[in-house]
């Protein structure tokens, strides 16, 4: 399935997008991913949607990519002995670890290793940041707070401590028994929440044992302080603006989101921009116009993916929702502008051969009127690297590895296809014409541009270019052999 737009649509499946109609329409509709949320849902309905994912898969001959999201530690204050209580700004409120009901001056924080690391002059967040703590003086089980900035705070409300790193690993017990889950059940992609250091990155990756490739979802300050040793061992990221906005300054989260955003693409590795995207949604038909522009945004910036959450997951209007963000970026898209912006932010830092194969891939097809650029590529390697390029002409990615094609449904402007295994250059050039005119990209009159790594099987080995016609008999003519 062509799409019209190289951004890649991220669709999360919920209440409201259970059914094999639903999903097959949301993939008709523009999405190339879909999320499958660990922190709601039951193992036996997560495998149902994975069932059903590859059934649309199956039935369009579509590759489809699929991302198991972790719902990693939730910290939470314990209950109150009336439900709620109203804090005042300025009034003073305890944290601690008694385990009684909690009152208008003190509740229980059943976390230890949050007291283990606070200092007096940090900050609480209490309900998504609605409530805001100061300590004041704090001890192995409790932290004297000033309220400064009150509201209702109710039983089993979440807390942020974006002030410090917390003593905790990325995955909690729920976690491990998620991941082993959905590893087994063949999920392409894993995201990481809660990831502060490079440590929780490879703890995942050794659990994962190759399954799924790491997604690294960075929603806490230690992650962007930490930014450059997390990307170095994650395949991608997700810029979680929501808990970022939280955690920081709302006015730190644009300039943030684009740095990542340059950071990913200089590293070859796709980024996901997520949350609130098109929020207005979960309830309306039409977006409200700053969300629109948010969006553009993003995809402006250069990322691989924009993501929706509750408005396709459990929202009124999910098919909407995926037909307004398809329109949006193939409107950004095909604005002049948008050209001008990604071929002035691409990396000038390149220094292997694969480097040098793939920057001269891109000249040579938006120089010569080449109509694509196709990848055999069997790890992902040499598409992941095209990519980076963001090239004028499409990029077809074909790959005998149903896993990699799969992947690579999360990367910027890429058609994958799953071929036969090759031990030969000259027959994937012949598959790269058959592909290219088949999904009408060209024409047996025109030309494109085929990269690969030669031996075949080997990571990281993009060494060979040829602009070949998109006409087999012309290759096997002037290459018998």
């Amino acid at each position: 399935m062509r799409r019209m737009r190289n951004v890649k649509i991220v669709a999360t499946l919920g209440p409201a997008s259970s059914s094999y109609e639903m999903i097959r329409a949301l993939h008709e509709a523009g999405a190339d991913v879909f999320r499958l949320n660990m922190s709601h849902g039951s193992h036996s309905e997560i495998a149902e949607r994975h069932k059903i994912i590859r059934q649309v898969e199956k039935d369009l001959d579509s590759t489809i990519g699929i991302l198991a999201d972790l719902q990693g530690p939730k910290l939470r204050v314990g209950a109150f002995a009336k439900g709620e209580e109203e804090l005042e700004e300025g009034q003073a409120f305890r944290l601690d670890l008694d385990p009684a009901e909690g009152d208008a001056k003190r509740v229980n924080l059943p976390h230890p290793e949050i007291f283990a690391v606070l200092e007096p002059g940090a900050s609480l967040l209490v309900n998504d940041g609605k409530i805001r703590l100061k300590v004041e003086k704090c001890g192995k089980d409790f932290a004297d707070c000033t309220v400064t900035v009150g509201g209702t705070i109710s039983n089993r409300k979440g807390v942020n401590v974006p002030d410090v790193v917390l003593p905790l690993a990325a995955l909690s017990e729920k976690d491990r028994k998620d991941l082993e889950f959905v590893a087994d059940l063949g999920v392409d992609w894993l995201a990481l929440s809660f990831v502060q250091r490079a440590a929780d990155v490879e703890e995942a990756r050794e659990l994962t044992k190759g399954r799924a490739a790491i997604l690294s979802k960075i929603e806490k300050p230690a992650a962007v302080k930490a930014f450059a040793e997390i990307l170095a061992v994650s395949d991608g990221i997700m810029v979680a603006r929501g808990d970022l906005g939280v955690e920081l300054p709302v006015q730190n989260v644009p300039p943030i989101q684009k740095r990542l955003i340059r950071q990913c693409r200089a590293a070859a590795k796709p980024v996901i921009v997520a949350t609130q995207m098109l929020e207005s949604m979960i309830e309306s038909p039409m977006p409200t116009r700053a969300e629109v522009s948010d969006v553009a945004t993003a995809i402006y910036e250069g990322s691989d993916a924009i993501m929706l959450s509750a408005e396709s997951a459990a929202g009124d209007y999910p098919i909407e929702a995926v037909t307004t963000m398809n329109n949006v970026a193939e409107e950004v898209e095909s604005d002049p502008t948008y050209t001008d912006i990604i071929e002035a932010s691409r990396s000038s830092n390149k220094r292997s051969v694969a480097d040098g194969i793939v920057a001269a891939a891109r000249e040579i097809a938006e120089s010569a009127q080449v109509k694509a650029i196709c990848c055999y590529t069997q790890s992902g390697t040499t598409a992941l690297l095209v990519a980076r390029e963001r090239p004028r002409v499409p990029i077809l990615a074909l790959s005998s590895s149903a896993k990699t094609a799969r992947r690579l449904a999360l990367t910027w402007g890429t058609q994958c296809v799953v071929t036969d295994s090759l031990d030969r250059f000259k027959m994937a050039v012949v598959n790269a014409a058959k592909a290219a005119r088949a999904l009408e990209y060209a024409t047996t009159k025109d030309l494109i541009v085929v990269t690969a790594g030669v031996p075949f099987n080997t990571s990281g080995t993009t060494n060979i270019l040829r602009v070949a016609p998109c006409d087999e008999r012309l290759i096997y003519a002037t290459d018998p052999e």
